[in-house]
């Protein structure tokens, strides 16, 4: 069985370094123009550059995304741009514009061209089409069920890359211009304000004096809102349909949810490669990605419209990221470099790239000048000593205390 590509989201070089540490194949990355992610931090060139040595080095593939929809004004640099990014070394780049893709295939002939989501291919001839204009992979739209996304495979030998985790757009393949109209930043531009998580009401046009609600409540009413996509339970179905590449949406999530994102679906897929037979989802690979900050999930339009249901747009956060490994120092000894207060006695997680979990509970807090600390605040290191296993770059983690709780410790 041919190995699936993961696929990993990196809005900066800490979080393209967390996706290679818990195991991701490659990672999509923008530069600082031309992409759907402004509020990310992205990458110069020489950001770039560094990028591609330091995955490279480790047998990692990068994607530069080059899919805002163009118009005549955004075409100022971009043959320059391209060029730039062929000779950075980047593995491929990512692309919805049709006069972009050929400006690509003139100007970069021997660049592998990704074609984007944005593109909204949904069809085998559609994909049949691309891959006569030189696209070596589409991202299929995410409207597709995996039974289309089959029909694709078995009758094309294009590669196919598709979502498989993460924040959906309420709009068809993220071609969204609510958040144009109501602010004035365009969502094609990566500028996106998230409108359609705001509250709403309908008003009928021959009942203008009733008001339709749409604010959310306990359990909410949400016309326009998305779950989070979710398909983990998935893989062995995902790779039957022909998919190459399963992609993790998020580049501009915190480092936390970039590694339990990769790491549930490294574990996942390598559980499943080692033996597809005897192959059995473990529950705990779902229950991590619960940790993490999110909607609710579902598992979109892959298996059937049946499925989806709208959802509310709260997100669920049970786990505080609270730290992260930044060097060993010595055996069983480690700089730790805090991200939110952490306290002598807190109960920690530390998540590695290996099955297990390690836990402890933290004594006394020194710094690495040897002070003794009343606590750590963000930015602020100090020493680790635990001999369970801990590597540089593993995350520290710690479950919300709840609301009881906290009144408890204040009486």
């Amino acid at each position: 069985m041919k190995k699936p590509e993961l696929l990993a989201p990196a809005g900066d070089m800490e979080k393209l370094k967390i996706a290679i540490h818990f195991g991701a194949d490659a990672v999509y990355l923008s530069g600082k123009r031309f992409g759907l992610r402004s509020a990310a931090a992205n990458f110069s060139i020489d950001e770039m550059r560094d990028a591609v040595a330091y995955a490279h080095e480790r047998d990692v593939k990068i994607y530069i995304t080059v899919n805002i929809f163009f118009h005549n004004r955004d075409l100022e640099g971009i043959e320059e741009y391209l060029c730039e990014l062929s000779d950075i070394g980047v593995d491929a780049v990512i692309i919805s514009d049709p006069g972009i893709i050929a400006l690509a295939r003139e100007v970069i002939p021997d660049m592998e061209i990704h074609l984007s989501t944005q593109a909204n291919s949904t069809n085998w001839r559609s994909a049949a089409f691309w891959k006569s204009m030189g696209i070596s992979r589409v991202n299929m739209a995410r409207e597709l069920s995996l039974e289309e996304i089959k029909e694709v495979s078995s009758n094309t030998d294009i590669e196919i890359e598709t979502f498989v985790h993460g924040a959906v757009c309420m709009a068809y393949s993220g071609r969204c211009h609510l958040s144009s109209h109501m602010t004035g930043r365009d969502a094609n531009y990566g500028e996106c304000t998230h409108s359609c998580r705001w509250e709403y009401s309908i008003t009928e046009a021959k009942r203008p004096s009733e008001r339709f609600d749409m604010e959310e409540d306990e359990r909410g009413t949400y016309f326009f809102n998305s779950r989070d996509l979710c398909m983990i339970e998935h893989i062995p179905e995902l790779l039957s349909a022909g998919t190459d590449s399963l992609k993790i949406e998020g580049r501009v999530k915190g480092i936390n949810y970039v590694a339990g994102a990769v790491r549930s679906y490294r574990l996942a897929i390598d559980s499943y490669l080692n033996d597809p037979e005897g192959y059995t989802f473990k529950e705990e690979w779902l229950d991590e990605l619960r940790k993490l900050s999110h909607r609710d999930y579902d598992t979109g339009f892959y298996l059937g419209r049946e499925a989806l249901v709208s959802g509310s747009s709260s997100y669920v956060r049970k786990y505080d990221f609270v730290g992260v490994i930044k060097e060993r120092i010595g055996e069983g000894s480690f700089i730790v470099e805090a991200r939110n207060k952490i306290m002598p006695g807190d109960h920690l997680e530390i998540m590695s790239r290996g099955e297990d979990i390690g836990e402890l509970d933290l004594g006394e807090i020194i710094s690495p000048d040897g002070e003794a600390m009343a606590c750590a605040q963000p930015k602020q290191q100090f020493i680790l000593t635990s001999d369970i296993a801990i590597e540089p770059m593993d995350i520290i983690r710690k479950e919300k205390a709840l609301a009881s709780d906290v009144l408890k410790k204040a009486v």
